[in-house]
């Protein structure tokens, strides 16, 4: 692989690194949409939520002059579970129905998944880096790229589950905002999979400079 190759390949792999970690920020953490319910005018305190893939968190923090509740960042008695079908022995009253069981599975195992493509894609480019096994870039690349598009169809799960519990009527939740775990996702799709095209161009052998020259008959780039 020439000189100028090999340092395409190099910020690529960086920037699908970048995107490994906002991937396994994203999946690990709660802060994927924070939710506020309704107001009552006779109250000096509200009880917000955040949650994630795997838990909900609820905080008891103070109303400001405009009643309204938040920002989540505000100091605040804090509670955190698990939801009920990840830990069965655990209570979750509160977000018994609204979770969306079917929602937060599915977006869980999508995420899954992606975690899944990016280890088979980092195994292959270690073994890469043997002599003369720059052909592994090519899978390792179509590895993040689907990596990347599981975190995306992960995100829209996220997305409609969250549009859901706003507009049941079983829920309290009237207003919610996607927040930083949410942002680390998108910025992990977008890295993930224009990542692993770049990486599958720049992997690809040297096309023929001539109408006579065949990709076999090309010099080798080694």
């Amino acid at each position: 692989m020439s000189q100028t190759k090999t340092l395409k390949v190099r910020v690529t792999l960086f920037c699908i690194l970048a995107g490994i970690v906002l991937a396994m920020t994203a999946v690990v953490t709660d802060h994927w949409a924070v939710l506020s319910p309704h107001m009552e005018h006779h109250n000096t305190t509200c009880e917000a939520a955040h949650f994630g893939l795997w838990r909900i968190c609820t905080k008891r923090i103070p109303m400001d002059d405009s009643k309204t509740c938040g920002p989540i960042t505000l100091p605040g008695e804090k509670n955190c579970s698990y939801f009920r079908h990840f830990n069965p022995g655990e209570s979750s009253e509160i977000f018994e129905f609204t979770t969306q069981k079917e929602y937060s599975i599915s977006a869980a195992a999508i995420a899954i998944f992606s975690l899944g493509f990016v280890i088979l894609g980092s195994l292959c480019v270690l073994l890469s880096f043997g002599k003369k096994r720059d052909y592994l870039l090519r899978p390792a690349s179509m590895f993040y790229a689907f990596a990347g598009l599981c975190i995306l169809v992960s995100v829209e799960v996220m997305r409609q589950s969250v549009k859901r519990m706003i507009d049941s009527e079983d829920t309290v939740w009237i207003e919610y905002y996607y927040s930083w775990s949410f942002a680390c996702a998108c910025a992990a799709f977008v890295l993930l999979f224009l990542g692993g095209l770049a990486l599958l161009l720049f992997s690809l052998p040297r096309m023929p400079r001539n109408p006579w020259e065949s990709c076999m008959d090309a010099e080798p780039e080694h």
